[in-house]
C-alpha cells in the first residue's frame, strides 16, 4: 500500500481549510507520523508553518491515546497481580508451616517470557533505556521506531505517563519542525 501519495492526492483533492486534518490523521499514523506528515502536506500545497503544526497534532494525540491507555492497562495489571500475591501470602500462612501453593505452579508460565524473540527485544530496548534514559530514548527513538511505539514501551515499562508524554512531545515537535522546515525551505528553493 502506498499511503504516502495516497495522502497527497488526498490533500491537493480536498478544500484548502480540511487539508490540515488530512495532514493530521497523516501524523497519527506510525512510520509516517508528524515528520512524515508535515512532509505530505507541505509537498501536497499546505503551507508549511500549518502542515508542521498539524503533523505534530496528530502525531502527538496518537501517542497521548496510546500513553493513557498504556498506562491504565499496566496499573491494572499490576494491581491484579499485587492482590494475586496479597491472596496467595494469606492462603499460605493461613496453611501452617510446609503447605505447597498449587496454584503457584499453575500459573508459574503467566510471567514467562511469550517467547525468545520479543524477549530479546525487551532486553535491548531496556538497555538503551538504562544506558540513555527517558529523554534520549525519547528523542532518538524516531530514527529507530515509531513515536507510538516508544511512547508504549516506556508506558510500559512503568516511565511515569506525564514524563513519557513530556519527552515524546519534545521530539515530536523537534523531529516535526526539522523535517518541515528542511523539506518547505527546498519546496520553496524550487519553486
Amino acid at each position: 500500500m502506498d499511503l504516502i501519495p495516497r495522502f497527497q492526492d488526498l490533500v491537493a483533492q480536498v478544500p484548502e481549510f480540511v487539508q490540515p486534518l488530512i495532514v493530521a490523521l497523516a501524523g497519527a499514523v506510525p512510520f509516517i507520523e508528524g515528520e512524515g506528515a508535515a512532509v505530505i502536506g507541505v509537498i501536497g500545497g499546505v503551507h508549511p508553518v500549518a502542515a508542521v503544526l498539524a503533523g505534530i497534532a496528530g502525531n502527538f494525540l496518537c501517542v497521548l491515546v496510546l500513553v493513557t491507555l498504556s498506562s491504565r492497562t499496566r496499573s491494572a495489571i499490576v494491581s491484579h497481580r499485587r492482590s494475586r500475591a496479597e491472596a496467595r501470602d494469606v492462603t499460605l500462612v493461613g496453611a501452617g508451616p510446609g503447605a505447597h501453593d498449587e496454584s503457584a505452579d499453575e500459573n508459574a508460565d503467566v510471567d514467562a517470557p511469550e517467547s525468545g524473540r520479543k524477549t530479546a527485544r525487551w532486553v535491548k530496548f531496556q538497555r538503551a533505556l538504562d544506558r540513555y534514559g527517558v529523554p534520549g530514548v525519547s528523542l532518538l527513538g524516531p530514527l529507530l521506531l515509531p513515536t507510538q511505539f516508544t511512547a508504549t514501551m516506556l508506558t510500559a515499562s512503568g516511565v511515569a505517563a506525564r514524563r513519557v508524554l513530556f519527552w515524546q512531545g519534545l521530539a515530536i515537535i523537534g523531529w516535526t519542525t526539522l523535517l518541515g522546515v528542511v523539506v518547505g525551505g527546498v519546496v520553496h528553493t524550487v519553486a
